[in-house]
């Protein structure tokens, strides 16, 4: 039941990293401030990752982060492809989809060295930080961890996608945007804290007759986790 839980997990990790990308491109007003609707996403692949590492270890966390940069870089290569192909005439919509989906190459680049360092801060951080409180506080060192993880990538991704796309796009201006977009994620990740205690319940079996079935030894039934 655990492995299913996990790939369930899994599943959902990756699904949310190709829809941050596919969606993300759509900006809506959020209490007077212009975000992209990855805004809702973005944190929910933090939680995933820090209820995974709770139960399994940073061990694990190095396997989804490997599958979502994968699965990026196949969706980099594919949106290329399928971009400058030449259409069937019959297909009317080239130019409108030449826009929509020709724009999100340097977003994706960005997307996925934003993810990389993000996630291997969060990793690391949510680690020590467990060391240190002895096991204790998880609302803590999750969102310790998260938040300046959620620095990391909201600064990496802003500068790489949009830095000098246009003059107006200067390192000022892309601070006074990426500002309020954090703080937002910073929100909605300190929004979501009663969620990590959920999932690390849930992970590790609560729900299946009370019995805890994790084993560090059966990531996928592979034994990756041996440590």
């Amino acid at each position: 039941m655990n492995n299913q839980r996990l790939q369930i997990l899994y599943g959902l990790f990756i699904a949310l990293l190709v829809g941050m990308n596919l969606l993300g491109g759509k900006i809506v007003e959020l209490f007077g401030v212009s975000v992209s609707v990855a805004i809702f996403m973005a944190p929910l692949t933090f939680l995933i990752t820090d209820i995974v590492e709770e139960v399994y270890g940073r061990q694990a966390i190095k396997y989804f982060i490997k599958g979502g940069i994968i699965s990026l870089i196949f969706i980099f290569a594919f949106t290329g492809l399928f971009v400058y192909m030449e259409p069937h005439p019959r297909f009317t919509f080239d130019e409108s989809y030449r826009k929509v989906f020709g724009s999100s190459m340097r977003i994706l680049v960005a997307s996925i060295v934003a993810f990389w360092l993000s996630q291997m801060h969060d990793a690391v951080a949510f680690d020590f930080w467990k060391k240190k409180t002895g096991g204790k506080m998880l609302w803590l060192r999750n969102n310790l961890s998260t938040i300046v993880s959620q620095m990391i990538d909201t600064a990496v991704f802003m500068f790489i996608a949009f830095y000098q796309v246009t003059p107006q796009f200067t390192a000022s201006f892309l601070v006074e945007l990426g500002v309020p977009y954090y703080l937002f994620k910073v929100f909605f990740a300190i929004l979501d804290t009663p969620l990590v205690y959920l999932g690390v319940y849930w992970l590790r079996g609560g729900g299946d007759n009370g019995r805890e079935q994790t084993d560090k030894n059966s990531f996928f039934n592979a034994g990756v986790l041996s440590e």
